[in-house]
């Protein structure tokens, strides 16, 4: 199993450089000419209208210089910034990172402090638990690019000719998607209440938190992790409920799953958890037709709104730019009211906060909501070990499988707690 430490070694040469590219905000870049700022995204995250316009108006504001986006797959992503970062060569100026990946990299070196560029970019109005998140050794060294925390996208039609009631409780939601699945209103072949699979981690996991489930807590500078424990294990255990009775995609693909809202515009499925971005993409004619609602994932009472994995992601200036300074005015550009919004009408919630009216459509009157009752995983670099090995995908898959609860919720958690607190 690798580890943080292990990590160290591969961004060894991160180290030293910190110094250089954190430095100033302030620092006069009109004197720079003939450079080219890299900015890695990830695949699915910013709209080719907003990086467009990133392009475009870094290269009006720096003259001389250009900037280009580079688009990086998830899957592999640690192990290739791990090599990336540590180059002195071929590092990119910045980059952007899942939140729970953050600390991973700026535990050992791979990033460069922002402190100097928290109140020019938004200060307080930027999320707070990403920017928490974002924190090493009381420095800065990732802010907020977006948050997409998962609420519930519903056929309303479907449920209206089924005669099923708008879930008000979590037991009510897993209730639904099997009756739902067994009424299947329409006829349609292959249909499913629910789309949920346990390569979706977050969608699952968010599940699990809105049932008052935890994967650990620290206590007194030591992880304890909290899988065998009661309110988790029920959790799990209506979960494995969906994915026995509820859904047909339990063991779906990663690759199916990235686009798993097409089973939702074939009419295959009436229920999705997903982001904003996600109803973005469900087709204009159902939304249009008034056959689509959504509404926040419910808690364990009436009323009451479940906690939800607040998804997104942070970027940060690599320890090994290439071009700090510039990267520096690339960021102010990322954090202008202009880029921000482009980032809210993709269903995103913007980093800076006050431009999150931006966002459109249903999703968006439910967004502050959703995000005001999300979690993040443990903060640790650890956390990214753990993501790492798989070891929350490998859970979810033998949940999936219908293996019992109790066990392998055991299992894993002696996993956590060992990965957790190893130094």
């Amino acid at each position: 199993m690798a580890t943080a430490s292990a990590l160290s070694l591969g961004l060894a040469a991160c180290g030293n450089s910190s110094s250089t590219s954190g430095s100033s905000a302030s620092s006069d870049t009109s004197s720079i000419t003939g450079k080219t700022v890299r900015v890695w995204f990830m695949e699915g995250s910013i709209s080719d209208d907003a990086i467009a316009y990133l392009e475009k108006t870094f290269a009006e504001q720096n003259p001389g210089n250009t900037l280009k986006v580079e688009i990086q797959p998830w899957d592999g992503i640690v192990s290739k910034l791990q090599t990336s970062l540590a180059s002195k060569s071929e590092s990119p100026d910045l980059v952007e990172t899942g939140n729970t990946q953050t600390a991973v990299f700026a535990s050992v070196g791979a990033f460069a402090p922002v402190d100097d560029l928290y109140n020019k970019v938004g200060g307080d109005k930027l999320i707070q638990s990403f920017i928490d998140a974002g924190r090493w050794d009381n420095q800065l060294y990732a802010l907020p690019l977006y948050a997409g925390a998962r609420g519930i996208i519903y056929r309303k039609d479907l449920f209206e000719k089924a005669n099923i009631a708008v879930p008000k409780t979590l037991d009510e939601l897993a209730d639904a998607a099997v009756a739902l699945g067994k009424a299947n209103p329409d006829g349609v072949e292959g249909f499913s209440g629910m789309y949920l699979s346990a390569v979706d981690i977050h969608g699952v996991e968010s599940l699990m938190f809105a049932g008052d489930g935890d994967y650990a807590t620290l206590s007194n500078g030591k992880w304890q992790e909290k899988l065998t424990d009661p309110n988790t294990v029920a959790s799990l255990e209506r979960i494995q409920k969906i994915f026995k009775d509820g859904t047909a995609y339990a063991m779906d693909s990663s690759a199916s799953q990235k686009n798993f809202q097409k089973y939702f515009n074939e009419n295959k499925v009436g229920i999705l958890v997903g982001t904003g971005s996600v109803a973005k993409k469900i087709d204009k004619e159902l939304w249009d037709a008034g056959k689509v609602g959504v509404m926040p994932i419910p808690g364990l009472k009436e009323g009451s709104v479940g906690k939800t994995f607040a998804g997104g992601s942070s970027i940060s200036l690599a320890a090994n730019a290439q071009n700090p300074e510039l990267a520096k005015k690339a960021l102010e550009v990322i954090f202008s009211e202009d880029f921000q919004k482009m980032v809210a009408k993709s269903g995103w919630t913007p980093g800076n906060t006050q431009y999150g009216s931006a966002s459109e459509g249903a999703f968006a009157d439910i967004s502050t909501t959703v995000i005001e009752n999300s979690k993040l995983t443990p903060n640790t670099p650890q956390w990214g070990v753990v993501a790492g090995d798989n070891v929350i995908r490998d859970f979810f898959t033998e949940i999936a499988q219908g293996k019992d609860v109790k066990t392998v919720a055991k299992e894993t958690g002696t996993k956590l707690d060992a990965t957790l607190n190893q130094q």
